[in-house]
């Protein structure tokens, strides 16, 4: 349609129309204005008119058409880091995959060979090498070991345009780590030690250390420290921290007994790897000798502690027992003996200073203590600051030195209206003593007495029954019963107890409502409170 006479105008509209891309309206040639980045923009969409200059009506219908950027290799390969951290067991073997590090390039995949990459390895051989399609890097070189170099670093290269001239390249840094494998077993730099203890070592205290070296690191170079088939005296431990071997005693040294012992320490790695066991002996021994260096002890008593007995009626300056304490370093230097005053403030007994023979200064009495705890101190003559303390505890066998009484006050009285046979009163009593077989109390009345009779129980208890009836307050409000009270141990020991007993007004069930007496006058003119004082007087004397 166009007759190439001027009257056909051409326009362009869409993407990019008027700035980016231009078009002659003449001859309808399109150019562009600035230059095009693919990697901006792949392709843009434009539509075209084709206008009659003279009408200004549309000549043909609206056209749309794209136009593509071709690619062309302008973008280099680009790494996601500059650096790359990786790391790989050490003695691995050649082609072990470390790791993989891959290149992006922004030239389009699918239009030749802009964004084809090929991967190189710019630094790090013998040791290493690369996969050129895929960025693998795996070991090159057998029996790398982390303890002659333990870092690498690698330089990795990317290159587009499938690696031929002219491509355009870029790089990354891989540094690779040789992690440690238990590939060196532990070994005694000195394989003789000499450790010396003294013999005052508590049980379980150390005396020495010793170091075995692992040039492996973590967990490949925890080690294990063991005595060769054991030892009673002794026994190794591991430091968990410096991984030394720890020697501690396991019973008390004696220099006396023996000076001097000598026995063979293991090492090996607590943590063994399969691949390495048996081409190695993971293990080394080494030989201890311990030697035990003398101390000036203190003396050591036979017994510890001492028990004693002694019985209560012993007298003033009776032997008691005997301690025995000794030095026992080889000088078997002389002790003397004494008590701490502190622990017999009452001054009940002496010591021997010679041969520790214990003695009463005082008589003793179970009933006040039974048990007395004295620390009885031995000293070295020679030199005074070697002391021992021992607890001598001195029991006091009890004597039957104490008669019975009553095991409490009781108040007891009886009915105007009693009747003969009737229990008034249970009666009990205690005995500070105390006997092997327990005690067995009697019970008894003297002398007899008309109004009342005694019932013992065979239990240490007594009934005191009324032998009559017809009490009366105004002939007598009071009556004074003497009870004697017998033990069964040797000697036999007694006590006379009253027990007073009040006449009472009671009701018919036997209820006490009054005990006052009635002040009556009697023909004599004495009052029933005199003739108490009498009765009173008369039985004070009868117990005398």
């Amino acid at each position: 349609m166009d007759k190439d006479d001027g009257n056909v105008k051409y326009v362009l509209t869409g993407e990019g129309a008027g700035n980016l891309f231009i078009i002659d309206e003449k001859s309808g040639d399109i150019h562009a204005t600035k230059r095009l980045d693919r990697e901006e923009k792949a392709m843009y969409t434009l539509h075209a008119k084709v206008i009659d200059r003279r009408t200004n009506r549309e000549m043909e219908a609206d056209t749309e058409f794209n136009i593509k950027i071709h690619d062309i290799n302008d973008n280099e390969p680009k790494f996601a880091k500059e650096i790359f951290f990786a790391s790989v067991p050490e003695m691995s073997e050649v082609g072990t995959s470390v790791a993989t590090v891959t290149a992006d390039d922004a030239d389009d995949q699918t239009y030749g060979n802009s964004a084809r990459l090929v991967y190189s390895i710019l630094q790090g051989q013998p040791y290493f090498s690369v996969d050129s399609e895929n960025g693998t890097i795996k070991t090159a070189l057998p029996g790398m070991d982390r303890e002659v170099k333990e870092n690498y670093q690698v330089v990795i290269q990317a290159k587009d345009m499938a690696g031929q001239m002219g491509g355009l390249s870029g790089t990354t840094t891989v540094s690779i780590t040789l992690s440690d494998v238990n590939d060196s077993p532990p070994r005694f730099a000195n394989h003789s030690f000499r450790v010396t203890a003294v013999e005052s070592t508590e049980v379980g205290g150390a005396i020495g250390r010793i170091k075995a070296d692992d040039p492996d690191i973590g967990r490949n170079a925890e080690m294990d420290y063991s005595i060769v088939g054991g030892h009673d005296m002794f026994n190794i431990i591991t430091d968990q921290t410096t991984q030394e071997g720890v020697l501690v005693v396991r019973k008390g040294l004696d220099y006396e007994e023996k000076r001097d012992y000598e026995f063979r320490v293991e090492v090996r790695n607590t943590y063994l790897d399969a691949r390495f066991v048996h081409g190695l002996q993971f293990k080394d021994f080494a030989t201890v000798r311990v030697t035990v260096e003398d101390v000036d002890e203190p003396p050591v008593f036979t017994r510890n502690p001492y028990v004693i007995e002694v019985h209560e009626d012993t007298a003033a300056g009776s032997f008691v027992g005997v301690v025995s304490a000794r030095d026992p370093d080889a000088e078997n230097k002389p002790v003397k003996y004494s008590i701490d005053r502190h622990t017999d403030l009452e001054r009940l007994f002496n010591i021997d200073s010679v041969n520790g023979s214990i003695t009463t200064l005082k008589a003793l009495d179970r009933e006040m203590s039974r048990w007395h705890n004295i620390s009885v101190v031995a000293t070295e003559i020679n030199n005074p600051r070697q002391t021992t303390r021992v607890p001598v505890f001195i029991k006091v066998l009890d004597v039957n030195d104490n008669a019975p009484e009553f095991a409490m006050s009781y108040d007891t009285f009886v009915c105007e209206n009693v009747k003969a046979g009737q229990l008034i009163q249970t009666i009990s009593a205690v005995d500070t003593d105390e006997p092997l077989v327990g005690h067995k109390f009697v019970f008894s009345i003297a002398p007899a007495n008309p109004n009342f009779t005694i019932v013992d129980r065979e239990d240490n208890t007594a009934n005191i029954l009324t032998r009559r009836g017809g009490f009366r307050r105004r002939e007598m409000s009071m009556y004074f019963l003497p009870v004697v009270i017998s033990d069964n141990d040797y000697p036999i020991q007694s006590s006379t107890s009253t027990l007073i007993v009040r006449v009472c007004a009671c009701d018919s069930r036997g209820n006490m409502q009054t005990c006052n007496p009635e002040v009556l006058p009697f023909s004599d003119g004495l009052t029933t409170g005199a003739l108490v004082a009498i009765l009173l007087c008369v039985v004070i004397l009868l117990s005398e």
